[in-house]
């Protein structure tokens, strides 16, 4: 799943605006940051998104038992349908039919209710960690900021930045601080189901 913030042209006309407000004005001191990663790879949002994960879990599953009862359906469909009458051929494929629209409809919900709560989420992040890295370039002094996250029809082509302008981690780690959330144990490695439904959202910052 991809998040959809529109912040790159806010912040560069808030710290445009800033620099020509003042008389005579400052030599322009530039950053650049990903700001979409620097949300996604906050503490917080690790955290919120494994909760998210864990909330949907009793989802995941009975969404595979769905499609593991489908898959047994057709495969007994398909060993005894030169036993079965024209009839019976009928009633049991309108089962598993039935069945799947009720496994697709579900999924779609499913995956809907993720996306939804996904953004809200994030959304709500991002405004907190714009507060900190507003902060951050009043105090440095930074006059323009470049957002480097690819925006559809929107996003900035930077050429070349100097590492030593990325403020990615810096904000991140100040935004780590002032919320004084720890960094998310590592998760236990846990062998994935080879026929569940992908209704697991995405990483947060992918």
């Amino acid at each position: 799943m991809k998040f959809r913030f529109t912040f790159t042209l806010l912040f560069a006309s808030a710290f445009v605006l800033a620099a020509h407000a003042q008389s005579p004005a400052p030599q322009a001191h530039i950053a650049v940051i990903a700001f979409q990663a620097a949300v996604g790879e906050t503490n917080e949002a690790q955290r919120d998104f494994a909760d998210l994960q864990k909330k949907y879990e009793p989802k995941r599953e009975q969404l595979k038992a769905l499609s593991d009862e489908v898959v047994n359906l057709q495969k007994q469909l398909k060993s005894d349908q030169d036993k079965l009458s024209q009839p019976d051929l009928a009633k049991r494929a309108k089962v598993i039919a039935d069945k799947q629209k009720q496994l697709k409809r579900e999924l779609e919900d499913t995956q809907k209710s993720i996306q939804d709560e996904m953004e809200q989420m994030m959304g709500a992040l991002s405004v907190k960690v714009y507060d900190v890295l507003l902060d951050y370039a009043k105090k440095q002094g930074i006059t323009n900021i470049i957002d480097t996250t690819i925006q559809q029809n929107s996003a900035p082509t930077v050429l070349y930045a100097d590492p030593s302008s990325d403020i990615t981690k810096i904000i991140i780690d100040a935004y780590n601080v002032k919320s004084g959330i720890p960094a998310p144990a590592a998760p236990a490695v846990k062998a994935a189901p080879t026929t569940a439904p992908h209704t697991a959202p995405k990483a947060p910052g992918k």
